[in-house]
This record gives C-alpha cells, sequence and structure tokens, in this order.
C-alpha cells in the first residue's frame, strides 16, 4: 500500500458531517482537518496549508444567501492559485456550484455523497494541486516576498492581502492592476484614510517584474524638512554633524525594486522640485556628494488629497503630477461599495478569532445589517479596528450589533467627505473628539503622530 499523501481541509457547519469525514479521510489522505465556517478559514490557510478545501455550499451565517460558498471559491483562488477547491454541495444547490467551477473549483460533490466518489475527486483535486504547487508557490508567498515593512503607512499592511470583493469599481481596478503590474509604469493611487492605498502598491509590486527585489515604502508626509533629501537620496560621511558615515537614502535602497511615496501630497513646494528632478534623471546626488548615483526603481505615489485641486491652487508642482500620474487608480471609499462591508468583515472575523483565540464563528443578522449601516469614514481601517475589538470583548460565538457598537462609528449630522477637501475639517474634529490627545486623534485619522503633526503646521493648528 502506497504512503498517504495530501492534506484536506474541511469547512463544514455540519458536526455530524465533519465527525465522517473526520473518520474516513484519514484512511487516504496524510492530514485532515475541519473546520464549522469560514471565520477561520483565512488563517487556517495560512497555518495548515491544505491542498484541497472541501467547502460547503451553505453556511448557517450566510453572507450571500444561497452563494457564500461562490465567494469563498473566489478567495480561495486568489490567495493560493495551486490549492484546489472541491465543493460540497446539495441537489438544489447544483447551478451554484456549476457557477463555482466557473470561479475556479475543481469539481463538486452532491450530499448525501458516495465514498467512492468523493475519494475519487479528492484524490484527483490533490494530485492536480501538488502538481501545480511543486512549479509555483502561491500568491501569498509571493506577496510576503515583495513586502518591506520599513514605512508601511495603511493599517493593512503586512496584515493581510489585497480585499477585491464583488463591486463593479473594484473589479475595474483588478483589471487595470493585472495590465499595468508588469510593467515599470508609475502608479498614482488616491483614495481616502483606510481605504487600503499601500495594500494595493504592495500587490502591484507583488505581480511585478519586480517582485524578487525589494519595496521600500516611505511616509512623504512624516519626513521633515531638513532630512528630506538625506532621508529619500543619502549623505556622505562628513555632510552634516551627525553624518559619521554614508548613507543610502531610499532611492538607493529600492534599486532594482519599486519606491513607494505614501501622503506625496504633504510634499512642500520648495521640495517637490528636488523630488522630480529625481524621477526624471533616474539619479540621485547624496547630500554632500558631487556625484550622480544612477538608481532602477518603479515608482508608486499614494495620496489622499486631490492633487489637480492642489496644482490649480499653486500648491503642488503641474510638472510633478503629470510625472507621477501615468496610471491614475482611485480607491472607492467603503461607503460606495456596500456589499464588499460584510465580506470584509467576515474575513476580519477570521483574521482576529485566530489571532486571539476566540470561539467567533460570524455574524449574526442583526450585526451584518448595523455594519452595512455604519458610516465607516475611517473606511476598510475603521471596520477592521471595530470588528478587532469585537471579537475581543464579545461573550459569545456570534457577533451581534450590540457587540459591534455601530454607534460609535456613525457621526451624526455629516455626509461623507470628498478626498482631500475635506482634510482640515477632519483633523480639527479628530482633535477636538480626543481631547487634544495627539496620539488618539493620529489612531483615529488612521495616520502616523508625525503626518498629523504635518497637517497641524498645514493647517495652523
Amino acid at each position: 500500500m502506497s504512503a498517504k499523501t495530501g492534506k484536506i481541509l474541511i469547512v463544514d457547519d455540519n458536526a455530524g458531517i465533519r465527525r465522517t469525514l473526520e473518520i474516513l479521510l484519514p484512511m487516504h489522505f496524510a492530514s485532515v482537518k475541519a473546520i464549522p465556517s469560514p471565520a477561520n478559514l483565512v488563517s487556517s490557510l495560512e497555518q495548515f496549508r491544505p491542498d484541497v478545501v472541501l467547502l460547503d455550499m451553505n453556511f448557517s451565517a450566510s453572507i450571500n444567501t444561497g452563494g457564500e460558498g461562490l465567494y469563498w471559491v473566489s478567495e480561495i483562488k486568489k490567495m493560493m492559485p495551486s490549492v484546489e477547491v472541491v465543493l460540497f454541495t446539495a441537489y438544489a444547490d447544483i447551478q451554484l456550484a456549476v457557477e463555482g467551477m466557473k470561479r475556479g473549483a475543481f469539481d463538486f460533490i452532491v450530499k448525501p455523497w458516495e465514498n467512492d466518489k468523493l475519494i475519487e475527486t479528492l484524490t484527483a483535486a490533490r494530485d492536480k494541486a501538488r502538481k501545480a504547487g511543486s512549479q509555483a508557490g502561491d500568491f501569498s508567498a509571493a506577496l510576503r516576498s515583495g513586502r518591506n515593512d520599513n514605512g508601511a503607512t495603511e493599517g493593512q499592511a503586512g496584515e493581510s492581502q489585497m480585499f477585491w470583493g464583488s463591486s463593479k469599481a473594484m473589479a475595474a481596478i483588478r483589471k487595470t492592476v493585472e495590465k499595468t503590474a508588469p510593467t515599470d509604469a508609475t502608479v498614482l493611487i488616491t483614495g481616502e484614510n483606510g481605504t487600503g492605498k499601500d495594500v494595493l502598491a504592495h500587490q502591484i509590486h507583488a505581480l511585478s517584474l519586480r517582485s524578487g527585489k525589494p519595496m521600500v515604502a516611505v511616509d512623504a508626509g512624516a519626513i521633515t524638512e531638513t532630512l528630506f533629501e538625506s532621508e529619500l537620496f543619502g549623505h556622505v560621511k562628513g555632510a552634516f554633524t551627525d553624518a559619521h558615515t554614508d548613507h543610502a537614502g531610499k532611492f538607493e535602497q529600492a534599486d532594482g525594486g519599486t519606491l513607494f511615496l505614501d501622503e506625496i501630497g504633504n510634499i512642500p513646494l520648495h521640495l517637490q522640485a528636488k523630488l522630480l528632478r529625481a524621477i526624471q534623471s533616474r539619479s540621485i546626488v547624496p547630500v554632500g556628494g558631487t556625484t550622480a548615483t544612477p538608481v532602477n526603481i518603479r515608482l508608486i505615489c499614494a495620496t489622499n488629497m486631490d492633487l489637480e485641486r492642489l496644482v490649480r491652487q499653486g500648491r503642488f508642482r503641474e510638472d510633478l503630477y503629470y510625472r507621477i500620474n501615468t496610471v491614475h487608480i482611485a480607491l472607492p471609499p467603503l461607503r460606495e461599495r456596500p456589499e464588499d462591508i460584510v465580506p470584509l468583515a467576515q474575513r476580519f472575523i477570521g483574521q482576529f478569532a485566530g489571532k486571539y483565540h476566540r470561539p467567533i464563528t460570524g455574524l449574526d443578522d442583526s450585526a451584518a445589517k448595523a455594519l452595512e449601516g455604519g458610516r465607516w469614514s475611517g473606511n476598510i481601517r475603521e471596520l477592521q479596528n471595530c470588528i478587532e475589538k469585537a471579537v475581543i470583548l464579545s461573550d459569545g460565538n456570534v457577533l451581534t450589533a450590540k457587540d459591534l457598537d455601530i454607534s460609535a462609528h456613525v457621526i451624526p449630522g455629516t455626509s461623507p467627505a470628498i478626498p482631500g477637501e475635506a482634510e482640515e475639517a477632519m483633523v480639527r474634529e479628530a482633535i477636538l473628539r480626543c481631547n487634544g490627545n495627539i496620539s488618539a486623534a493620529a489612531k483615529m485619522l488612521g495616520v502616523s503622530r508625525p503626518t498629523l503633526y504635518a497637517k497641524m503646521k498645514k493647517y495652523g493648528l
């Protein structure tokens, strides 16, 4: 008898089915794990690293009525393309299962199942997965290899992969990314705080031909004017009092890879000319140096400000704007993609239930409705913080509207802000609501303390 191989992950809310499969499948496969819902699916994928996921089509805490399985098929294939998904379905759901195969599922099994058919299907899926896995790593590995945690500024960076969701706006952005990522085109990413600008930047790098090289992220709004040139272009020994050794700047550190300039709208006008010169010439002169050093970088920039308005006001150089705006990607705020709120929340539940060892499996109907009614001015980051707190404090196995305390995420009498145009008002509001506590205000706004100080200086606060 040949040695058993393959790892099977079962996701089914029926305890009887899980127990049966936990007895049957170990006779044919090396390792079997069963979980009751997709709430812990993301963490289980990362920790268990299955070859095949046997996925139920419907769960008691349904995200998409009759089709939660379709959502998770897409998510699994995005995260780990080499993992095969076999759908577990009832007769009434066969049409949904066929749709699941169009989305990347390997096959489907109808309940009640025949053992021989089930084993045959899972074995074929395992063989395909192991063959694909030996030829290429999964997407999450590619993302990790392209990460550089130094200077990551959006809350999701390094914590989760890009969440595309099901909205038309995000589908269009995904197509743009797939076409743009393999090129060296300069990309400008705009959007409100918390929309995932840096996560998208990391995704573009991970899908680029530079993914094996470093991605260096810089919060441009947090660099003081006196250190701007030294941070970006480096300095030579003796250039100033504390320059005891040569120092490579961010441009040189990113040589061969990607340079990500976040908060680019906060760079003072007189420093923009120096940045433009380096971008145009693809070379830098360190502070105190005399020789230009060529740098080979792919540039990605991001801002929550309206750069076109700043250009009209004379606060941002028009030539720099056009230089960084070869491809413009505008990430929509969460309130404009409400269909993605509950799936995102479910994903965060899985992440934090695993992190804090909490038995949370999902959301009840009241929680789902409350989430969809929230304003989420802090977008994905605010939603993430809300779910993390609820997972920690909840006493039950399913989050309720009471656990979420959505009232804290709705500001009475306000309307959705236009990116950039309401920034000063948002900064003032955050400082007032936090009683002058800068750390708390920075957290509320989703920026670093130095960035908030820069904004306060900018608006004379």
